[in-house]
């Protein structure tokens, strides 16, 4: 990815996304139909990827979450407090166009997702992926992520790792 084509900010009401495709209906339709509405009820927040034209490259949504203490390893359980819910953060959705694949950008809306996780004033033990099909655990297993043992297409990666990162 060339540097500097792209800036990553929050998506408004100008960010056009009719014409956004990325290759999988569900996280297109999502993005065209959905995503402003989960916004205004504060479930989400989604960030866009802009080209030079302002057209959308690609986007992440970002949300407060939980998961069970049993959901994670044992070993990693034993140096948590017992509480039954660890905070998490939750990527639920990734996509890139597909006008813009290969080149990068979704390893950088990754990474921006998670300085902006890193920097919150939120406290979150680990960031949580929800991979939509297998080439994307791909993806994410690359970056250091690990499976939760009850939930194949779900993932995560300590803050720990987070911070040696950033």
């Amino acid at each position: 990815m060339k540097e500097g084509s792209f800036k990553i900010e929050l998506l408004a009401s100008h960010h056009p996304r009719d014409s956004f495709a990325c290759g999988d209906a569900d996280l297109d339709r999502y993005f065209k139909a959905q995503v402003t509405q989960d916004m205004r009820r504060h479930i989400t927040h989604c960030f866009v990827a802009v080209d030079t034209h302002d057209q959308v490259a690609g986007y992440y949504t970002l949300a407060a979450s939980s998961v069970l203490l049993s959901d994670l390893p044992n070993e990693v359980i034993k140096k948590l407090p017992r509480y039954p819910t660890v905070p998490v953060a939750r990527m639920g959705r990734l996509a890139v166009s597909e006008t813009f694949q290969a080149m990068g950008l979704g390893s950088a809306l990754l990474a921006d997702a998670l300085v902006r996780v890193f920097q919150s004033d939120v406290a979150a033990y680990a960031m949580v992926v929800d991979a939509k099909h297998e080439e994307a655990v791909l993806f994410y297993e690359k970056h250091g992520f690990k499976h939760f043992s009850s939930q194949p297409l779900s993932l995560w990666l300590p803050m720990k790792a987070v911070i040696s990162l950033v």
